[in-house]
């Protein structure tokens, strides 16, 4: 057995959401993208979130130094508005399907900026993705339907999910399973009132 020393963290910063109205409503987008009989893995409703950063596979030693940055970024609670499905890369080829952030977006990306310098100094790599708010709802499997779901995407490009209350960034942890991954809360920082 491996000591605590040894041990690998596959984790992630986020914030969860927690508010039940809005999964539901991403439940139900869910349920269209199946319908239009796409090749796809739906994200379980409990699994929903907004990545902040995505950290990787780190040793449990580093996980500790990332919840001392993270104690360091401050925000005010805020409200964030989740409207609109989107793709990555585009609607050309999707590989991800995604609901967008509206009101929040700001919010959200002044915790990602004061969170990523942090996370560099520690020796993660520049994120070169870069930040673009979202809550991840699919993962496209092949090019199956792929007409028909940018079609729909496209369509849904303005549709409101609801709204949740972020007063809360928690570091995540993920253990892969052959039924899908599961995440649970290692570390959390509350906003300051």
């Amino acid at each position: 057995m491996i000591g605590l020393a040894g041990e690998r963290i596959r984790s992630f910063i986020a914030v969860d959401m927690d508010e039940a109205g809005l999964i539901s409503k991403l439940v139900e987008a869910q349920r269209a993208l199946r319908d239009l009989g796409a090749d796809m893995k739906l994200v379980e409703p409990e699994n929903i979130h907004a990545t902040v950063r995505f950290l990787g596979e780190v040793p449990a030693t580093t996980i500790e130094v990332v919840k001392e940055q993270m104690n360091e970024v401050k925000f005010r609670p805020f409200d964030a508005e989740f409207v609109g499905l989107g793709a990555f890369p585009n609607l050309r080829r999707i590989n991800v399907v995604w609901v967008g952030m509206r009101k929040g977006h700001d919010e959200i990306a002044s915790i990602f900026r004061q969170l990523e310098p942090r996370i560099e100094k520690i020796g993660f790599p520049p994120d070169r993705k870069g930040f673009s708010p979202h809550v991840t709802i699919a993962r496209v499997k092949s090019a199956r339907m792929k007409d028909e779901l940018a079609r729909f995407v496209d369509e849904m490009r303005d549709v409101p999910y609801g709204v949740i209350h972020v007063d809360e960034l928690r570091l995540k942890r993920s253990v892969l399973t052959p039924k899908g991954p599961v995440y649970s809360t290692i570390h959390s920082v509350g906003a300051s009132q």
